[in-house]
Parts: C-alpha cells; structure tokens; sequence
C-alpha cells in the first residue's frame, strides 16, 4: 500500500468563494502514481468546506443565497462566537452545512465520478492564505 499527501494552498481575496479544485486533485493523483486506492481532500480550516457537486455557476449563485439565507453574515450580533471578536460565527455554521470533507474512490487511475460531479472548496471567511489537505492512499 502506497500513500501520497499534498497541501493546496489558495488565497482568497474575498470573504466567500468557490473553487473547483478537481484538476489539482487530478494533478496530486498522477503524481502519486496509485492507480486503486481512494483520494480524502478535506478543508484545513473550520470556516471552510469540501464538496462534491456540480460545475454549473447557477447552482454556485443558488448556493451562495441559500447559505446566506440559513447563516446570514450580518447582523454579527447574531452569534455568540462573534462575542470573541471574531467577525465569522456565520461561516462556521455555512461549513458544517456543506461538510469538511469528500473522498472519492480511485479506479484505474482516475476519479471514480458520476455524471457531473466535481470537487469544490468552499471558503466562508476568506481574505487570507488557506489551505486543503490531499490524501491518497491505495497501490
């Protein structure tokens, strides 16, 4: 058994965002050379997200209004976490609502998808460097 581990760094210049990370998944696969195995990317950060979906940039839009919607950012006197001096209490809960991980199965070696599906990070409380956690594990 093989394992092949990589850290993705992104910054984002903006408070929310959606990146479609499939191809540096890709890119971690060739390069660790497991061609069966299974591939964990998960956010490093609790503010953050990992998920599966579609590459459509209506459902993004849905996404962001619906999020906002469940956790609206504003009034931040609206969590109790902001009572630190934080600014985020909202992305904590937009991140547990999406998840803090995916994991995908390897065959062949490739991503074993669906019709559609595609890896996403989604930042909740951006403006700074982060980071997403590639781990493969397989031969």
């Amino acid at each position: 058994m093989k394992s092949y581990r990589k850290e993705l760094w992104f910054d984002i210049p903006t408070r929310r965002e959606f990146i479609h990370i499939t191809p540096h998944v890709n890119e971690c696969l060739r390069a660790s050379g497991i061609k069966e195995g299974l591939v964990l990317v998960n956010a490093m950060h609790i503010t953050a997200s990992v998920f599966i979906n579609d590459n459509e940039g209506g459902l993004h839009q849905d996404y962001e209004r619906w999020l906002e919607e469940l956790a609206p950012h504003e009034p931040l006197s609206l969590y109790k976490h902001n009572l630190t001096g934080e600014d985020n209490g909202d992305a904590h809960l937009k991140r547990q609502i999406m998840g803090r991980e995916v994991t995908v199965a390897v065959t062949d070696g490739r991503l074993d998808f669906g019709p559609w599906e595609a890896i996403f990070y989604g930042e909740f409380d951006g403006r700074r460097r982060k980071r997403v956690l590639v781990k493969i594990i397989g031969e």
